[in-house]
């Protein structure tokens, strides 16, 4: 069986001295680059599961790199920020990272991160398999074994993440489910990081899906708890 491939982007030896070995200690592949434009010329050479991404990078900035991989491909993508940075961490996931973490961090910690979003990946339905299992609703169609989704008969392109959102609200509509427990759905029960991270691919879901927070046909936020599904079927 062929290992996860690993692709490690960070300006500074000593934190790529720190990561590479615990991922290969850990069973990964791991090829690792020092700037934007290697990591993009590493990516597009080779196949890899998982980018390990800082957004502080010299030349091709973090984000720039990360809109380029999204441009190409849906591969999983934890971004790497400062305790500081916020906002960068915000537009990253916005981007459509999987995750993120804050330096400093323990090499361990980003292990189980990883193994976190690759696990996630690797159980979701594989796009090509019979029709039989589709979530049909006003205006909106979920496939999980299609792995498709269609507003008002348009289909519409979504992360794996996004996808396993919206999975997860429009299997239990009406439902109100806090952040901690699409968290525990979407991400799994290992997940360490910040709650509001599920704000972020809400909003970005919704943005996916033409549906306001204002005025929403798929998606209602309950306010001081959480999300829940508010489609209606046909």
């Amino acid at each position: 069986m062929a290992r996860e491939r690993i692709l490690v982007v960070d300006d500074e030896p000593a934190i790529r001295a720190l990561i590479v070995p615990a991922l290969r200690n850990d069973g990964f592949d791991v090829d690792e680059a020092p700037d934007g434009e290697t990591a993009l010329e590493r990516f597009r050479s080779r196949e890899h599961d998982l980018v390990i991404l800082d957004l502080r990078l010299p030349g091709i900035e973090g984000l720039d790199v990360l809109r380029e991989l999204r441009k190409a491909s849906d591969v999983a993508v934890i971004v790497v920020t400062a305790r500081a940075e916020e906002t960068d961490r915000i537009v990253g996931l916005e981007l459509g990272a999987d995750d993120y973490v804050t330096k400093p961090f323990s090499p361990r910690e980003l292990a189980a991160r990883v193994r976190a979003v690759l696990r996630r990946r690797s159980t979701a339905s594989p796009a090509g398999a019979p029709i039989d299992g589709a979530m049909r609703f006003d205006g909106l169609v979920v496939d999980p074994d299609r792995h498709e989704v269609a507003v008002d008969g348009a289909p519409v392109d979504l992360t794996s993440l996004e996808f396993e959102l919206l999975g997860a609200l429009a299997a239990a509509p009406g439902r109100v489910f806090t952040r901690r427990q699409l968290i525990e759905r979407v991400w799994g029960w290992d997940f360490y990081g910040d709650e509001r991270l599920v704000d972020v691919h809400v909003r970005n879901l919704r943005k996916a899906l033409g549906d306001p927070a204002d005025a929403p046909r798929f998606i209602g936020t309950v306010r001081g708890v959480g999300y829940k599904f508010v489609a209606t079927r046909p």
